[in-house]
């Protein structure tokens, strides 16, 4: 909209604030879903090919929500909200269910419904921040948006730990999920929902500029035939400067899948020497206290996960009070900030204790405070504000693809390939990553996107 007036933090606040659930879903998916895999009997190879239809749910759902929120308008339920609803439903359920997934299919079917879930409520609220926020605002809004996903990702991987430390058992018998991961869970998904309708009941949304206009090419364009017809047409034509942006996004999001299907198995074992016991090769009390000392790596490994989300929040803190009153280099800012994540994962290798593994994630969360602000802020500079929705969406291709390429054999062929059978180096593989999409930043060549005037 061109009359967009500047919104107060409160009001930006609040209309972020269904992020916070959103990312205790994100979080609680990232950190223990591969565990609740290896508990179910799941071997370290075969986990990223489990992961893979949390990237499929996203490539499918995506642009379609993103192009069904864009034709939608009510004068009572909004635009954006109605699917912010729906998609809290959805994945609430799912997080409650999740750990009490008797086999393994089961819980992989309860992921596939969880991100799709996520999905559905996500993509409207990164259209929201361009629908209300004047161009001036754009970073801040983005920025704010990171800063709540960093509140929600250290408090959500804190709560397994936690519950334990309070009390709550991490010790369960062979192929059942520990006490204090469904308590989380549990948790999570109340979390997710409350969150959302209090976005819901506090933010206000604006019809379409020209609303008449918007109701006759609503109605010109119905049908399932004219929306596959207009997704295609528009991924056709999207804007050079996305294609850009989709190589940064490429390299980012393959080392993020990295990360969250393997760090794990990966940690649990080289930084804690206790990988997930076969229940075939140890039986008895050995079995007990092989998997209680794999529970409760496990649960520190998800904590000190929870060190990106501090470090993005103080960072998408620091960014929010200096997009509010200066310049903001998108371009260096991003890269910097990439090649820190990249150090982050390769002192990994170098890691025998938790605290230099929160180093390591501190590092790495400056990484996903940008990835979570800088690319969407760059982005809505270069698309037309009536097509926010379904770019948006389709931006997601490029978070999307590359999970898709690391889950069905990427991160094991390329880890392997080059630097060896250590599970370890699959956060080697990571770091390379990051460093790429840090190199990749060079071809973001247009000035909008890179650099305004914060008004």
């Amino acid at each position: 909209m061109k009359n967009q007036k500047p919104l107060s933090f409160l009001s930006i606040w609040n209309m972020s604030f269904g992020f916070l659930g959103i990312q205790f879903g994100f979080a609680l998916q990232g950190g223990f879903m591969s565990r609740i895999f290896q508990t179910l009997g799941a071997e370290k190879d075969a986990i990223p090919m489990l992961w893979i239809f949390a990237p499929l749910a996203g490539l499918i759902v995506q642009p379609i929500i993103g192009y069904l929120s864009d034709r939608t308008w009510s004068a009572k339920y909004g635009r954006r909200k109605p699917f912010f609803l729906i998609g809290a439903v959805m994945a609430s359920a799912a997080l409650v269910f999740m750990p009490h997934s008797p086999v393994l299919w089961v819980a992989v079917g309860c992921l596939l419904v969880l991100d799709a879930s996520i999905n559905i409520s996500m993509e409207p609220f990164r259209a929201l921040v361009a629908d209300l926020l004047p161009e001036s605002q754009r970073s801040y809004g983005f920025v704010v948006q990171a800063l709540i996903i960093g509140v929600g990702t250290f408090i959500a991987s804190q709560l397994p730990w936690f519950l334990n430390y309070l009390g709550v058992s991490n010790e369960a018998s062979a192929n059942v999920v520990p006490g204090n991961v469904k308590l989380a869970f549990l948790i999570g998904g109340i979390v997710f929902m409350a969150s959302i309708i209090y976005t819901v009941l506090t933010t206000k949304e604006h019809p379409p500029e020209d609303l008449d206009g918007f109701l006759k090419e609503k109605k010109q364009s119905a049908g399932f035939v004219n929306g596959v017809k207009e997704i295609v047409e528009n991924l056709l034509s999207m804007p050079t400067t996305m294609v850009k942006l989709g190589v940064v996004q490429f390299f980012s999001w393959f080392a993020f899948f990295t990360m969250w299907s393997m760090a794990t198995p990966a940690l649990t074992e080289f930084v804690f020497n206790a990988p997930k016991p076969d229940k075939l090769l140890v039986t008895g009390e050995a079995y007990r206290v092989a998997d209680l000392a794999y529970n409760n790596a496990a649960d520190l490994v998800g904590s000190a996960m929870g060190m990106y989300g501090l470090t993005s929040m103080f960072f998408a803190l620091l960014l929010a009070f200096i997009a509010k009153q200066y310049n903001i280099n998108r371009k260096w800012t991003h890269m910097f900030c990439l090649f820190s994540g990249a150090l982050g994962f390769v002192l990994m290798k170098y890691s025998h204790d938790v605290w230099m593994l929160n180093l390591c994630f501190g590092l790495i969360g400056l990484s996903w405070g940008s990835i979570l602000s800088m690319p969407y802020a760059m982005l809505s500079s270069a698309i037309d504000p009536k097509k926010m929705g379904i770019y948006m969406g389709l931006f997601n291709m490029f978070i999307v693809l590359p999970q898709i390429l690391a889950a069905i054999g990427g991160i094991n062929i390329f880890y392997k390939l080059l630097f060896g059978e250590g599970v370890i180096n699959t956060m080697l593989l990571a770091g390379l990553c990051l460093f790429l999409a840090g190199l990749s930043m060079f071809i973001i060549t247009k000035p909008e996107a890179i650099k305004y005037q914060e008004a």
